[in-house]
């Protein structure tokens, strides 16, 4: 399926915790380096998703931010 999101991250699940209504799922990338995405407890169990499991990270966001 195409998709305009141009962050595109091939990873693999590392660790899926799921919570009554959300999931946090952990997915390794290159470099050593990884993403935490918290998605719902559904769209987790529709994707079937568990560790090993290869996925692709996509990364649309107007701003991330982090202050200290």
């Amino acid at each position: 399926m195409p998709v305009s999101i141009r962050n595109q991250f091939p990873g693999t699940v590392k660790e899926v915790k799921l919570g009554t209504v959300m999931a946090e799922i952990i997915v390794q990338v290159g470099g050593g380096n990884q993403f935490i995405s918290v998605i719902t407890k559904d769209a987790a169990e529709d994707l079937a998703l568990k560790a090993g499991d290869e996925v692709t990270v996509l990364v649309k966001s107007t701003s991330v931010m982090i202050q200290k």
